[in-house]
């Protein structure tokens, strides 16, 4: 028999207010560390207003323990919701299953998780969660009490998620990355995933509404079509005008961050019929300037010898040709190559090996020699 999930209602009273707090992004002081006096400022200030769902993870660092102090110490048990996940890239014998939830147990100071997932689920890493006997052991959480809904995110294609959900019955939610950019992208497949998560009436919590931050940093003369509607405004109510949404994600940085998104959820009014017009043109307006047709599958990258990572700095070249924020992606280059997560594109050698493996056949080093005058 097929489960229909969970019934939201159930579980707490929304009453429009579906914002989650994201602890991925938590605000750092000035060695890098989180804040944990901003974090409880900005925490209270949550929680005062009337929200309650937090996100965080087993590989978010210092996340549980941030929520720990400004949250389980602090407030009543009913007054909140935490939702957390158990990663595959840190699964191992030393660290199975039972000691990953324990430690997480302790770094949050709770007896139990409201909301607990397995951390993105793909086709790369299913044989993890299967090894360790993941989907049983979440099931039997939530048989011990230890936590309250089983659920998993997700990366992947349409026809795994209908797979997985079909197999695993005991899933009782999922969490899908969802904005109007990605609505019809042929890589993420927004409307796909959420079409099938519909199918097997499973709730949704959805994560990177304004994708990273990159859809409310437009560009003026891209989102003309909003009028006096903020970007941030137009993406997060497109996600939440959805139906079936739990909850839906941000990571907040900043106070100014959170007020603003309070604002746009107290309460999140559905897009009307114009408004989503507008998006559309919006979305075909940064589909036309983001001109790199790449789809990140990577051929390229292993046979590069100067260790490029190519469909990345692809993806930095599209953001800035419709961001208001330069200089932030011009960091983020440098940054990938001081962290050894590159090669410099300057350093390619135009050997051609990466054009002759790419699927789209794109003019990668001419592509390439691009990024000297716009991120360099």
């Amino acid at each position: 028999m097929q489960s229909k999930g969970i019934v939201m209602d159930d579980i707490f009273q929304l009453n429009g207010r579906k914002l989650g707090f994201g602890l991925m992004r938590l605000p750092k002081d000035e060695n890098g560390e989180i804040d944990t006096r901003k974090t409880i400022e900005m925490v209270d200030r949550f929680i005062s207003e009337g929200f309650s769902y937090f996100d965080a993870a087993y590989s978010y660092p210092g996340a549980e323990e941030a929520f720990k102090a400004a949250v389980t110490s602090r407030y009543p048990r009913d007054s909140y919701t935490l939702a957390s996940k158990m990663s595959s890239g840190l699964l191992s014998d030393d660290l199975p299953p039972e000691k990953m939830f324990a430690s997480q147990l302790e770094r949050t100071g709770l007896d139990y998780i409201d909301f607990y997932l397995l951390h993105a689920v793909q086709k790369e890493n299913l044989h993890i969660f299967e090894k360790y006997d993941a989907w049983n052991f979440g099931k039997n959480l939530k048989k011990d009490g230890r936590i309250r809904h089983f659920g998993f995110s997700f990366h992947d294609s349409p026809e795994l998620l209908d797979e997985l959900l079909a197999e695993h019955p005991e899933v009782e939610f999922v969490q899908l990355q969802i904005n109007y950019l990605d609505w019809t992208n042929p890589t993420v497949q927004s409307k796909g995933i959420y079409e099938v998560a519909r199918k097997h009436q499973k709730p949704i919590v959805i994560m990177e509404p304004v994708k990273g931050g990159l859809l409310s940093n437009l560009q003026d003369s891209i989102t003309a079509p909003f009028g006096d509607a903020t970007p941030a405004s137009m993406a997060l109510r497109f996600a939440s005008g959805l139906d079936g949404i739990l909850a839906v994600l941000s990571g907040m940085s900043t106070p100014e961050q959170l007020e603003e998104n309070m604002r746009i959820f107290s309460p999140c009014e559905k897009l009307s019929e114009k408004e989503l017009k507008a998006v559309e043109t919006v979305k075909e307006r940064i589909e036309e300037m983001q001109a790199i047709q790449c789809t990140s599958c990577r051929y390229c990258v292993s046979g590069c010898p100067e260790k490029i990572a190519i469909p990345d700095i692809f993806k930095l070249l599209n953001e800035e040709a419709i961001s208001n924020r330069k200089e932030n992606i011009k960091a983020r280059y440098y940054a990938m190559i001081e962290n050894g997560k590159s090669g410099e594109a300057s350093s390619c050698i135009r050997c051609g090996k990466c054009e002759k493996t790419c699927p789209q056949k794109l003019p990668i080093r001419e592509l390439l020699r691009s990024v000297e005058t716009r991120l360099a």
